[in-house]
């Protein structure tokens, strides 16, 4: 039966140069459309942490050498990555619909996603961009750009922004229009742009808001019946690393909780996709949300492989 499904990928996926992304979109494009072949809607969300880092800090340099080069805001990098992921990903994807003769149009929605200026991830940056500097180098920074750095992991200061929680996608009725018209959608690239409400006008912030927690917000507006969060292994484990490493096949949405309790899954990684398969499912407990590697989502949504999460 035709399932629709939200594909949440991550931006590491892509590779660390534009070079690279070119290559590694096209091995995403396969697995992809074996979805879409098998007779499932789908709707690609993205990651844009070493894209957004890559960009930002290439125009802040360029600012640096030559002061007739204007430094480029944030939310206007996020908004650059948008397009350059979504650029190469939907040529590949439209590419191979078109090598199984499928007529499919793919399309990148620059989107945007409104955040409340009051919520506590403001009080408290802690999401690292951009490339590492000496702490005399942060220093400078702070004082001439007023950046927050912090020291990363023994590794030198990087600059540190909020990550707020999602609370509305702005071009929520045109992605829901297309998605009707059964049109193969890229949106939320990296989370969506954050921006803030002020009067009519929509304020960019320099901010990243997790693109886990803003597909599970897409999902919730589609009502997809699957939502996929595509991560570096097969399935989701307890006790990772250790002897007793367990790795997980079903598990309910209380099981889940009890798991993040007892800190079995790690903060900017295993969490979060964690988390929002728990918001997804809260939602609406019929649904169900699958977290594996890419090659294996086709596999998982016939049940064979993945970690899924339940209601019931």
């Amino acid at each position: 039966m035709s399932k629709k499904i939200v594909i949440a990928l991550g931006g590491n996926a892509f590779g660390d140069t534009p070079k690279e992304q070119l290559e590694a979109v096209k091995k995403t494009a396969r697995p992809i459309v074996d979805l879409i072949e098998a007779g499932n809607q789908v709707i690609l969300t993205h990651g844009n942490g070493p894209q957004v880092g890559m960009i930002n800090t290439a125009l802040g340099k360029a600012a640096e050498i030559d002061d007739k080069i204007p430094d480029i805001d944030f939310p206007e990098c996020g908004a650059m990555s948008q397009g350059y992921i979504g650029f190469h990903l939907q040529s590949a994807v439209r590419e191979e619909l078109r090598n199984r003769n499928m007529g499919k149009s793919v399309a990148s929605i620059i989107t945007q996603v409104i955040v409340d200026k009051n919520d506590k991830a403001f009080e408290n940056p802690t999401k690292p961009v951009g490339i590492f500097y000496t702490k005399e180098e942060a220093e400078k920074i702070e004082k001439e750009k007023g950046y927050i750095m912090a020291e990363d992991s023994g590794r030198g200061y990087r600059r540190v922004v909020p990550s707020p929680m999602p609370e509305k996608i702005v071009e929520a009725e045109i992605i829901k229009d297309l998605v009707e018209k059964e049109h193969v959608l890229i949106t939320v690239g990296g989370g969506g742009i954050p921006v803030i409400e002020n009067g009519n006008q929509l304020q960019g912030i320099p901010a990243v808001i997790d693109k886990d927690f803003a597909s599970e917000r897409l999902a919730e507006l589609l009502e997809a019946d699957y939502l996929i969060i595509l991560t570096g292994v097969e399935k989701v484990a307890v006790n990772f690393g250790k002897p007793d490493q367990k790795w997980l096949d079903e598990i309910s949405v209380s099981e889940a909780e009890q798991y993040i309790k007892e800190g079995h899954f790690a903060p900017g990684s295993m969490l979060p996709k964690v988390e929002a398969a728990i918001k997804f499912i809260k939602s609406n407990p019929d649904k169900k949300a699958l977290i594996t590697s890419l090659e294996k989502a086709k596999d998982g949504i016939n049940g064979l492989t993945g970690t899924v999460i339940t209601g019931k």
